[in-house]
């Protein structure tokens, strides 16, 4: 919502800059420093999530991973399309099942039907 008479602040490329450095820099949390600046923090959150895409830092963790830690990825990416395709084996099992005993109930609710009738009729 945009209320009549107010302005939109803008900020020169260097404030921006600053502001990223210095989360990055301090450590300090995105909110912090954007109330010492007096600025939005999601617009401060935004500049350095944008910082971190531009720096190869994507995720807020480091740039590049060990060569270990690539072996492990790609085991747990291995292990998680396994138990994937687990599940999906899992669920087709479950919706046969599934189908068959409903199958079962409705012949199982016919013969009921017939020998009620059948009692009834004597």
């Amino acid at each position: 919502m945009v209320v009549a008479g107010t302005t939109r602040r803008r900020f020169d490329p260097e404030f921006r800059a600053g502001a990223v450095r210095i989360v990055k820099e301090t450590g300090k949390p995105v909110a912090h420093v954007a109330r010492d600046l007096g600025i939005n923090e999601y617009t401060l959150h935004n500049r350095v999530q944008m910082d971190r895409h531009a720096s190869g830092q994507v995720g807020g963790g480091g740039g590049t991973l060990k060569e270990s830690e690539q072996e492990e990825l790609a085991r747990l990416r291995a292990e998680k399309a396994e138990l994937a395709r687990e599940l999906a084996r899992e669920k087709a099992a479950w919706a046969k099942e599934r189908a068959e005993l409903e199958d079962e109930r409705e012949v199982l609710k016919r013969s009921v039907l017939l020998w009620v009738r059948e009692a009834m009729g004597r």
